[in-house]
């Protein structure tokens, strides 16, 4: 028996508790009854976890002591307003089980400390508050990287009602999300909290229920006192509320106030609800290492159990015999479950683990085409270009036209996507054709934009978000990396957030430019399990590829980066100004898409003629040497393909199309029985697709290929002609075919 339990016995038995400081006034029997049970089943299940981990059968122990007075904010809310919660809310969750008849909190919690394959939200892979029946989803640790997909979910939802979708949420609904007073310092929440109050100051509906749990520590650094009000009570639209944790009949008054102010107004509130913070941060806290013992005994007289129990006894809803035994049991059930859970299967195998990482779904027809009449008004705009080739960025706008016009949940935004259309004019006219709830300008802020991908995209939407240059994404990477990627991992692919994240990046770019704008590393994106990054390098792909995002997004909710080449938006010409090489044709709505992974191949014979139309596909002689890119590298070694031709070579060009993850298989197929392989990698020598790539073909076929590469230098790109000086070039590319296929040994 942990020893907080063994001494609470003995204050009921011995009549020791402290007199009630609130007789819970404004709750029924019932009411109080239920709220200290889920306070103290939290509680037990806490202490529960502590005494499994001496044993090696649990592996998470921050637990919700002092902080169970949040299972009144969760009997203010309904079962179907969606919970985004801090780890320390274990009440809440076992208080909203009670709202859904056959819930098993208890066990589902247990299998979850064990890390049972069992537990049936993450299957075994993290401790989460979670439940998808409950609307509850997972998060990890929660420090505050919830709250700008809360912000967003809260965003989505009546959204979602404006377009006349239906949503995963109710069109009532409101969204709750918890966080420390620590957390509320991170930039991150600052930002989300900023972006529903700025939504909210333009009269844009954000229900979004934000609440504070604080307990003046942030692990060891107090809070200053004072602080959290300060901070945030006078945020401009955004209500204010303060309760006090230890009071349940206060907590649930105030939360329910709230609640009702956001549900009815559709405008953001915060609860500031005060709680105290009981055993250390964790298991393995030693708390007297930075906190004097006196200070630590004392919250100890402020335990919220402590104060709904002897209001339970005052108000006679049970007599002390019958509160004995009512713990005594609870503790006993508890016992007897975690013996159960801890016995329960664990996952054993690499397949096991990964297996939802990126589920396979049930295939999911995609929305029909519109009708010829439709898309002809449709493009109206633009009927002067119609039938012309096009360069990238003209065909990227027209596939989101054809995009919006057959998925009705499509929703673009981004910083100004709407009526400038987006700095390289890729979304021009989106806005006046769809309206301003489909195309959405949305404040600086990145964490924002991904947070709302990830809103959107819950509440059933399909959302396409617009980083505007690949460098502002660092500013929010946490937001792909940390919470959308790993949604399907951590709900065992129960909860899911397919969307697709366009980003303007790669280098090149002419009269603009220092690294900012001119970003050749997407490093962030290759080590996150379970994302797809596509990048084409001519209108054409461009065209299909970005279908097959949004396909791939709507049928098997993947998370796909499009990553599109800035320097490439515009161009025209391959080899001489005014030749058209690089314009292509729209391919219409009704092309098939190319299978993912496999590159696009084009055969450079020698005195061939370059078209400038799409590439060849078919079988050729086999090539004296294949080179491998993506983006402007693609360009640069189409360039480059043309000259060597001139001095009598054979080449193979593989456009690699999609670059996370790679498809060796499909590659080594186009590669045929060419040994000569140069890779043409247009980011850092270090830490580029190029490393990959070379493990990933001599692994494939050991010995087999000959393998250089090209890359540009290990440097920041600084502004104008210097630029170039660290990026692969045309002559690069040239000078080394001709120095490897000079030095190849004879057939």
């Amino acid at each position: 028996m942990h020893p907080w339990l063994q001494q609470f016995l003995q204050q009921i038995d011995s009549n020791s508790l402290a007199p009630a400081s609130s007789l819970q006034q404004g709750l029924s029997d019932s009411e109080l009854y239920r709220l200290w049970h889920s306070q103290l089943s939290s509680r037990l299940l806490d202490l529960q976890s502590r005494l499994l981990q001496a044993k090696g059968q649990s592996f998470y122990t921050i637990g919700s002591a002092g902080h169970e007075g949040n299972a009144a904010v969760a009997a203010a809310l309904r079962v179907t307003d969606p919970a985004f919660l801090h780890y320390r809310s274990g009440a809440f969750f076992i208080e909203r089980s009670k709202q859904l008849p056959g819930s098993t909190p208890l066990y589902d919690m247990l299998l979850s400390f064990c890390a049972s394959s069992d537990d049936p939200i993450s299957g075994g892979r993290h401790k989460v508050l979670g439940s998808l029946a409950l609307n509850v989803p997972p998060q990890t640790s929660t420090i505050a990287s919830q709250i700008p997909k809360a912000v967003g979910t809260a965003f989505a939802i009546d959204l979602s009602k404006r377009l006349g979708q239906s949503g995963n949420w109710p069109h009532d609904a409101i969204v709750m999300c918890s966080f420390g007073d620590a957390s509320a310092n991170h930039s991150t929440a600052q930002g989300a909290i900023n972006a529903a109050c700025w939504a909210a100051y333009q009269h844009v509906p954000v229900p979004m229920l934000f609440v504070c749990e604080d307990n003046g520590l942030g692990i060891s650094t107090p809070t200053p006192q004072g602080w959290i009000e300060q901070s945030l009570a006078d945020r401009p639209e955004l209500r204010y509320f303060a309760a006090d944790g230890r009071d349940l009949a206060q907590t649930f008054a105030v939360a329910r106030k709230a609640a009702h102010y956001v549900r009815t107004k559709r405008q953001p509130a915060l609860l500031h609800l005060s709680t105290v913070r009981l055993f250390g941060h964790a298991g393995a806290d030693t708390e007297t290492a930075y906190r004097h013992k006196n200070l630590i005994n004392a919250e100890l007289e402020l335990d919220p159990i402590l104060a709904s129990t002897a209001s339970m006894l005052a108000r006679g809803i049970l007599s002390r015999p019958q509160l004995f035994n009512a713990v005594s049991e609870l503790a006993s059930q508890i016992s007897r479950v975690a013996a159960v859970a801890s016995s329960r299967p664990k996952l054993q195998t690499a397949a096991e683990v990964m297996a939802a990482i990126a589920p396979v779904r049930p295939a999911l027809p995609a929305p029909p085409l519109p009708p010829t009449a439709i898309r002809s008004a449709l493009f109206e705009f633009d009927k002067h270009n119609l039938g012309k080739p096009q360069h990238l960025a003209k065909l990227l706008n027209w596939t989101l036209h054809d995009l919006f016009a057959q998925y009705s949940n499509t929703v673009l935004f981004g910083e100004d996507v709407a009526k400038k259309g987006g700095v390289y004019g890729v979304s021009q006219h989106l806005i006046q054709a769809f309206g301003g709830n489909r195309v959405i300008n949305t404040l600086l802020d990145e964490q924002s934009i991904l947070g709302m991908a990830i809103g959107l995209a819950q509440q059933g939407l399909l959302p396409i978000a617009e980083i505007q240059f690949l460098a502002y994404v660092h500013n929010a990477e946490d937001q792909i990396r940390g919470e959308a990627a790993t949604l399907p991992f951590f709900s065992n692919g129960q909860y899911h957030n397919g969307m697709v994240i366009r980003i303007a990046g790669l280098a090149y770019q002419r009269g603009f430019g220092g690294h900012f704008h001119n970003d050749n590393s997407f490093a962030v994106f290759r080590d996150i399990p379970g994302i797809i990054v596509l990048c084409p390098s001519n209108g054409a792909d461009a065209a299909l590829l970005l279908r097959q995002a949004v396909q791939l997004a709507y049928e098997q909710k993947r998370l796909v980066i499009f990553l599109e080449p800035i320097a490439l938006y515009m161009t025209r010409d391959l080899l001489a100004p005014g030749d058209g090489g690089w314009l292509y044709d729209y391919p219409l709505p009704d092309v098939p898409l190319p299978a993912l992974g496999e590159p696009a191949v084009f055969d450079q014979a020698p005195a061939d003629q370059v078209s400038g139309q799409a590439p060849d596909q078919g079988p050729a002689a086999t090539a004296d040497l294949t080179i491998i890119s993506y983006g402007n590298g693609y360009y640069l070694s189409r360039q480059a393909a043309v000259e060597l031709a001139q001095a009598g070579y054979r080449l193979r060009l593989l456009d690699l199309r999609t670059l996370v993850p790679l498809h060796i298989d499909a590659i080594v197929a186009a590669l045929a029985d060419c040994r000569q392989v140069l890779i043409v990698d247009e980011c850092r020598r270090r830490g580029s697709l190029s490393e990959e790539l070379f493990t990933a073909l001599h692994e494939a076929r050991p010995g087999w290929y000959q393998l250089s590469r090209i890359t540009a230098e290990d440097s920041f790109i600084p502004l104008g002609a210097a630029a170039y000086a660290v990026l692969p070039s045309k002559q690069q590319i040239i000078e080394k075919v001709q120095q490897l296929l000079t030095k190849a040994p004879a057939a």
